[in-house]
């Protein structure tokens, strides 16, 4: 008998050898039928994979996250399938999952087009309506590398080939269709019913710019219709939110080619810069940390002892002079260990507690460059903090109670934390590793938070904790970090005197909570679209005039504010009033205030806030009453 144990803990009885599709069959036939693949003893398989032991199994239908990966990824085969239906002439290469979706790349004479896509994806409705069974076979490499010429399929030949010779491959077959896939997918082509082909774009064959440029199709894939509805709502409001269109439209920043990620802040989105700043500036201060600022510029000797030299050369941007190589900081950490190293340290002095808005620059492949979000050249609110072992703890329980002040003030409410844990390529013992990694835990736990452990995502240095906000869309953004290092101290030569007059290296804990600078304002853009609470706008208010004769006016009015610490422009031209209130309303400003003669005679000023919201007639002072609180309460 065979004995095939379900995630209930019951077991079901079976005489021989059964398939995923039988079990589940035989447990409902409904389920039988909603089946899209099955978890034999952890490995996710086809339904039709057969069960020759005593297994753990459970059956994945749609409900399932795993279920919603093998319908991407069969259709993304059944893109493939509908290319070839169209264009029989076109190679298929790969055409993996990704975030949402799936792609595949096609090698063909001509480059598709819009109306393309529009075609292929109706081929595939009519594939997947068809409802053909989606079957697998296995075959020795030299047989899959043959059968795959026979067809005109190179790509797929020249890939199969790069297996070693004494393995089998999997083939799967839908309707005339065959490609190469490690599987599984889902048993026809009917459980496909809901996906959307969204964009063309250029890939090189294996990534290498030396080969071939193939045409990768992007497409999406849900479950249910009113999933993929809101995650193309989602895309409409991300494209509207792209910081990079609102960089240009509210002349925040720009970008051009002879300084390539590199940002010309204007003097709008410099506003914000310093909000950003001095906010977090003050939040060092209260919280115990010494500002400082270390050199751009360090002689390549002190990157060798960081293992940069060796390790991440290609990513810095090297310069020489007078015979001695020189490196652009990519980080500020070793800086703040030479400052260390400057006097004689006491047991007494710590946690001695560093911050910098450091600037570093990472030679960042170009392709991989996005506005302010991905940069060359950017800035951190870096600290780093030198500790004693038995210090991480508190110094990990203070940080968090700082973080979380920070992103409530920024009105991000959705935080996870998450622990990334020891790397394969690591350096120290795995005893070093344990105990820095508990300590990170014992820190957590002091806090009264959950977390997610990640393994395998630590830095070889040391485990870090991460903090990953949603924004107003529900996107994720990983930004502040607590990381613990052993080893940086030790090898650049930092010590203290212990209370028993001894020498003892110090623990250096990594932190930030906005990181990148440019990254997190992109992100603050975004999330607000543009529209930034009054506390960080750029321009606070706007005053118009209706006509020249309340120009004196609007002059003593904007400066009293400016009196009071308000950021305010005013718009004297000689326009229409509804002209000039919808001009400065597409800046986004969070208030308007419009004056005319009823409005100077009476020492008010009629104000809009932002949305076009009437908040009617007001004094000065009630107005200045009003931004005060506004800036105060973060609003």
């Amino acid at each position: 008998m065979l004995s095939v144990r379900l995630p209930d803990g019951s077991a079901r009885e079976f005489d021989g050898p059964v398939t995923v599709a039988q079990v589940a069959t035989s447990i409902a036939t409904s389920l039988g039928k909603a089946a899209l693949a099955g978890k034999v003893d952890g490995k996710v398989v086809d339904t039709s994979f057969l069960i020759e032991k005593n297994s753990d199994l459970a059956i994945i239908t749609d409900k399932d996250p795993e279920g919603l990966d093998v319908i991407r990824h069969s259709t993304a085969h059944l893109l493939a399938y509908a290319v070839k239906e169209l264009f029989p002439d076109a190679q298929v290469t790969i055409g993996p999952v990704i975030e949402n979706g799936f792609y595949y790349d096609f090698s063909y004479k001509r480059p598709f087009t819009p109306d393309d896509l529009v075609a292929i994806e109706k081929k595939m409705a009519e594939l997947a309506k068809k409802d053909e069974p989606v079957t697998r076979k296995v075959l020795p490499r030299d047989e899959a590398v043959a059968y795959f010429k026979s067809i005109g399929e190179a790509y797929k030949a020249e890939i199969i080939s790069s297996i070693p010779a004494d393995q089998d491959v999997s083939l799967y077959t839908e309707g005339s269709f065959t490609d190469l896939c490690r599987g599984p997918h889902v048993p026809s082509t009917g459980k496909l019913k809901v996906f959307k082909l969204m964009k063309l774009a250029g890939a090189y064959w294996r990534g290498d710019s030396k080969n071939e440029m193939l045409q990768r199709v992007y497409g999406t894939a849900w479950v249910k219709k009113e999933d993929q509805e809101q995650y193309l709502f989602q895309l409409e409001e991300a494209e509207k939110r792209d910081h990079r269109k609102l960089g240009k439209q509210l002349d925040f920043f720009h970008f051009q080619d002879e300084a390539p990620g590199l940002v010309f802040w204007h003097p709008k989105g410099w506003t914000i810069w310093q909000q950003v700043e001095q906010y977090m500036r003050n939040k060092y201060q209260v919280n115990g940390y010494q500002e400082v600022k270390a050199p751009q510029i360090l002689d390549s000797s002190l990157w060798g002892k960081t293992g940069h030299w060796d390790n991440y050369r290609e990513n810095m941007f090297v310069t020489e002079s007078e015979n001695r190589s020189y490196a652009l900081k990519p980080m500020n950490c070793p800086g703040h260990v030479q400052i260390f190293n400057s006097n004689m340290r006491s047991y007494r002095d710590l946690p001695l507690r560093y911050g910098e808005f450091g600037q570093c620059h990472r030679n960042e492949p170009s392709g991989a460059l996005h506005g302010i979000m991905r940069v060359r050249g950017f800035t951190q609110d870096d600290g780093h903090i030198f500790c004693t072992e038995e210090q991480i703890e508190p110094e990990v329980v203070a940080f968090h109670t700082q973080a979380m002040e920070v992103y409530k003030d920024f009105d991000f409410n959705n935080i996870e934390v998450k622990l990334a844990l020891r790397p394969d390529n690591r350096i120290g013992t795995d005893e070093v590793w344990d105990e820095a990694e508990d300590a990170l835990r014992s820190g957590l736990r002091a806090c009264g938070v959950t977390w997610t452990e990640l393994p395998g995502e630590g830095a070889f240095y040391g485990p870090k904790i991460e903090y990953h906000l949603k924004d107003s869309l529900g996107r994720p953004w990983q930004v502040g970090t607590m990381q613990v290092d052993f080893f940086m101290p030790e090898r650049l030569g930092a010590e203290y005197v212990a209370a028993d007059n001894s020498r003892q290296v110090p623990v250096m804990l990594h932190r930030a909570i906005v990181g990148s600078m440019e990254r997190f304002i992109g992100i603050l853009i975004e999330n607000y679209a543009g529209a930034l609470p009054a506390w960080l706008a750029p321009v606070q208010v706007s005053v118009l005039n209706i006509s020249d004769a309340q120009a004196e006016y609007v002059a003593q009015v904007a400066e009293k504010l400016r009196r009071s610490g308000f950021r305010v422009q005013t718009d004297l031209r000689n326009e229409k009033i509804t002209y000039k209130i919808r001009e400065h309303s597409v800046q986004k400003l969070p208030y308007i205030l419009v004056v005319g003669d009823k409005e100077r005679d009476a020492n008010t000023v009629a104000v809009r806030a932002r949305g076009n919201v009437d908040l009617g007639v007001m004094s000065i002072d009630a107005l200045i009453e009003r931004l005060q609180q506004d800036v105060a309460n973060k609003a």
